[in-house]
């Protein structure tokens, strides 16, 4: 997998071929087609790879974020976010790039879900300190401003990835949505 990581970062999609992967591998072709029939089937792997390693961040978090006050849980939910996006960053632009070819939005759209799912647990859990009383449309809207946001500092601005100004802003945004003053 790392292999084939190293080639679709360096090269692309384009040239990203399971011949070269098994070749970058010191592995056999035939070997490489044991586990996957196609390019498309070894990218959607690394993609379900590298979605499993940024859910398991906020996985692994949840329980500390259930219990903190809506201003840190909120900024809290927001560095795992970006944090996540910082792993393999440059892998994660090619499958932004790519994922209409590889086609899997099955398994964004379950970890999409999943991230939903644990801020509506968090809101409803917080009820009486936030406004909005629609705890499923404001976790939707939540995650996928934040996720929105992320993704566009991965493809246009990594910088925005570590920097601190764009996190309290976005922090403050969802803040003043959550708690208008």
């Amino acid at each position: 997998m790392r292999a084939a990581a190293r080639i679709l970062v360096r090269d692309g999609y384009e040239a990203f071929t399971t011949n070269r992967v098994a070749e970058e591998a010191g592995a056999s072709v035939g070997s490489l087609y044991q586990y996957f029939s196609s390019k498309q089937q070894l990218v959607a792997a690394l993609l379900e790879r590298h979605m499993d390693q940024m859910m398991g961040q906020v996985r692994a978090e949840l329980p500390q974020l259930l219990v903190m006050p809506v201003r840190a849980a909120v900024r809290r939910f927001i560095e795992i976010t970006l944090q996540a996006h910082r792993v393999e960053p440059e892998l994660h632009r090619v499958f932004c790039e790519q994922l209409p070819r590889v086609g899997d939005f099955a398994k964004i759209e379950a970890n999409l879900s999943e991230g939903t799912a644990l801020a509506e647990t968090y809101l409803r859990a917080h009820a009486s300190e936030i406004t909005p009383q629609n705890h499923a449309l404001s976790a939707y809207m939540l995650v996928h401003t934040v996720e929105a946001l992320t993704h566009s500092a991965v493809l246009a601005r990594p910088d925005m990835l570590a920097n601190e100004e764009f996190l309290d802003a976005l922090t403050d945004m969802i803040v003043g949505y959550l708690q208008p003053s």
